[in-house]
């Protein structure tokens, strides 16, 4: 019996959402850690939870939601993923990027990649916003490993330019206090030690996390134009004073929630007036 492929079961998934016209949809969110308040603020919005959609994966964090919401923002149709899957969860590298991969397939053409972060560079503090400009893929693991899929991209896809310097200029020009700056993505899910904190500072990483890189590399292997923003959620340790913790990730969320809410809102209408010109 011959084994389902990837594609297939991306296109299983997407079926099932047909009736989110996600063609139509100009820009897809990952919501990170304590951002999901994001979705309130959508106009027609509809919700559909990573449950009832063939093959996506559930995640199990607290402070991720797991839901995929479908609605209007400044005037822009745009799919949100109220979480995500990491590999420190058991989930394999195919299955974290499933969702952002059934979106794409489906027609989205932009993505937008948000992550709390501890923060790296010197001049960084927590609260800070930090726009991608590049990633260390720390985490041993890629979803382009494994059988070639045509579908999903070339064998060999290059990787000069993940993050699309249109998209990062045009956030720092919606809000010129953030920063731009190097994420490293490591497995997880234990906190960094202060000795591989100042590795990751000679390796030139200015935050790190346990997300993203997967889905920006599978992303810009299918031809997405990607963003990544992260929210510095605390110092990363031996930069901090006080132990890491879970919680304090949460609560800077929450606590940035309103400004990276009116960045990402100005992001999409500012995509909006392009694709009309």
């Amino acid at each position: 019996m011959r084994a389902e492929t990837e594609t297939a079961r991306l296109d299983a998934a997407a079926r099932a959402l047909t009736q989110l016209d996600l063609a139509g949809v100009g820009i897809a969110l990952v919501l990170g850690s304590g951002l999901r308040g994001f979705v309130a603020r959508l106009a027609d919005a509809v919700e559909v939870p990573f449950h009832d959609v063939p093959h996506w994966p559930v995640p199990r964090v607290e402070g991720h939601g797991a839901s995929l919401v479908v609605g209007v923002a400044a005037g822009v149709r745009v799919a949100c993923l109220t979480g995500r899957v990491h590999l420190y969860e058991g989930w394999q590298a195919n299955e974290v990027v499933r969702p952002v991969r059934t979106l794409r397939r489906a027609g989205v053409p932009r993505f937008v990649l948000s992550n709390a972060a501890g923060g790296i560079g010197e001049d960084l503090v927590a609260g800070d916003l930090m726009v991608l400009t590049d990633h260390l893929n720390l985490t041993g693991r890629s979803a382009l490993c494994g059988a070639h899929e045509p579908e999903l991209g070339p064998r060999f896809p290059d990787q000069s330019a993940v993050y699309d310097a249109t998209w990062r200029a045009q956030i720092r020009a919606l809000d010129p206090a953030v920063r731009a700056g190097v994420y490293a993505g490591l497995l997880g899910p234990s906190y960094e030690t202060p000795a591989e904190v100042r590795m990751l500072r000679q390796l030139g990483a200015d935050a790190v996390g346990m997300s993203t890189v997967l889905e920006a590399t599978a992303l810009s292997a299918m031809g997405a134009q990607v963003a990544g923003i992260s929210l510095i959620s605390n110092l990363a340790a031996g930069i901090s004073d006080r132990p890491l913790s879970h919680d304090e990730v949460i609560a800077a969320g929450t606590a940035a929630a309103a400004r990276f809410s009116e960045l990402l809102f100005g992001l999409c209408g500012s995509a909006g007036t392009r694709d009309h010109e």
